[in-house]
């Protein structure tokens, strides 16, 4: 996460859900990746970037009680908050994680979480309205790619300028990036159409929410 990014997400850790516009904008992004991504009971699911835990609710829905949520972030206090969502919820299969998803070394990363009950890898893994913020992106994809395991489910949710009809609010979109730190013309889904095999796109909000599910193929 760049350097401005992280202190911003610091500081308003406490207020990061009342000031994310969740519920009218960003939420919708959420749902279109994990419904499209092939979570199933019992799986373990990496979400890097996992700010105070918003996509929580949504892959226990699908992993159940049964399956392991570990989430990665840079900020203690964002981990704090998604900590006490898990708490308020009685999710006792949520592993939390401070780290820089651009220079953590992944075999640590895998051993943190087999001592806390996982397993090495996830079979699912996803960035949602992160990678945007960091830099490089690339790197961040790498380490992703790195903690999960052969035929992983792997999902993008990031942003860009609005199109068509919606082309003409892209001055707040750019705003609304340009306040929370993210890059609006990273395009870090092109990572996952570039190394992913059968990859589904869609969007939401006029285009400015990008979604991009795949698989990551087995080396051959």
């Amino acid at each position: 996460m760049k350097r401005g990014s992280a202190e911003k997400y610091t500081a308003f850790a406490p207020f990061y859900d009342l000031l994310s516009a969740e519920h009218p904008v960003y939420g919708a992004g959420r749902r279109r990746l994990i419904e499209s991504l092939a979570v199933r009971a019992g799986d373990q699911a990496l979400d890097l970037g996992c700010g105070t835990g918003l996509n929580f609710a949504l892959l226990q829905r699908r992993a159940g009680p049964g399956g392991v949520i570990v989430g990665i972030d840079r900020s203690a206090q964002m981990l704090a908050q998604a900590r006490k969502r898990a708490d308020r919820h009685g999710w006792d299969n949520v592993i939390l994680i401070r780290a820089d998803a651009t220079t953590l070394v992944p075999a640590e990363i895998s051993e943190q979480i087999t001592d806390a009950g996982g397993r090495a890898l996830s079979r699912v893994g996803l960035a949602t309205y992160a990678l945007s913020l960091m830099d490089p992106w690339e790197r961040a994809w790498e380490k992703l790619w790195q903690l999960t395991s052969p035929d992983a489910q792997l999902g993008v949710l990031d942003m860009q300028r609005p199109t068509g009809l919606s082309a003409p609010l892209s001055p707040l979109a750019r705003f609304a990036c340009r306040l929370g730190g993210a890059d609006i013309e990273a395009h870090p889904w092109t990572g996952l159409e570039r190394d992913c095999a059968h990859v589904r796109a869609d969007s939401a909000r006029g285009g400015h929410l990008q979604v991009r599910v795949g698989v990551k193929p087995r080396k051959t």
